[in-house]
């Protein structure tokens, strides 16, 4: 039996738009909501929220198949990469991607030798199912599925030789560091923003890579999803629950 299909990767390949949410509370309990709630994705957050290895691995047993899982780590390390791509997790969210060179790494991070750098330890890792599925290298690769994340004026300048890259799946655009590295921390709806936004988008897009970002603003998601872009966040859990418990102490009182 080979590696899985990885329904995310097939969907942003055929420019299907797929919704989903950041996920920061490392709640399975929340989790195990969410995956429920019809979102096609769940973003388990490494970078900003408290997560570890073994929280990752809670929350992405939990979930199952009900919706797929990303994981943004920390940050760009193969070693973390190698982690989370043994725990099962197929599809990862790289941030901070300023160069070519950071590209390349992380797309070898994804793939075994002679491609890339992943240490063959399937025998013991979740995702061969503890050795149980002995084909699982033979397309391990084929179906992870990796996005990089670009957030700052050196990203948006590397991001024609990124796109370049073989083995990337796609480029999101993070709204608020970006923002922050123009000069407009805290607007990331600055005229200028908007517009380095816009056009990193239609980059993106001419390439045939899947354009990502992540916005609370409805009528901006909507905006985005009719520029092409197909990976598409549009919440949190923390903003979620923070906005309902605020408005109803509100209303309550």
């Amino acid at each position: 039996m080979p590696a899985p299909k990885n329904p995310l990767k097939q969907a942003l390949a055929e420019c299907r738009v797929q919704t989903g949410i950041w996920v920061n509370l490392a709640s399975p309990i929340a989790v195990d909501l969410l995956a429920g709630a019809g979102f096609d994705w769940l973003l388990l957050d490494g970078e900003h929220g408290p997560n570890t290895i073994p929280t990752l691995l809670t929350q992405a047993q939990v979930i199952g198949q009900r919706c797929n899982v990303v994981v943004r780590p920390p940050a760009g390390e193969v070693r973390m990469i190698k982690q989370i791509l043994d725990l099962g997790v197929q599809n990862v969210l790289v941030p901070m991607v300023d160069s070519v060179e950071q590209a390349q790494a992380m797309a070898r991070a994804m793939r075994y030798p002679p491609a890339g750098v992943r240490g063959l330890g399937a025998s013991v890792a979740r995702a061969a199912d503890y050795g149980r599925t002995p084909e699982y290298m033979a397309n391990a690769d084929d179906e992870v599925c990796l996005i990089l994340q670009v957030e700052s004026r050196a990203g948006l300048a590397a991001l024609p030789g990124i796109l370049a890259v073989d083995g990337v799946d796609g480029v999101f655009i993070g709204p608020s560091d970006l923002a922050a590295d123009m000069g407009f921390r805290g607007d990331t709806t600055h005229p200028d923003v908007l517009k380095a936004i816009e056009g990193a988008i239609a980059q993106i897009t001419a390439s045939g890579k899947a354009a990502g970002i992540l916005t609370f603003d409805e009528a901006l998601a909507r905006r985005y999803r009719d520029m092409g872009v197909t990976f598409l966040g549009v919440g949190s859990d923390v903003n979620l629950l923070m906005r309902a418990a605020g408005g109803l102490a509100e209303r309550a009182r």
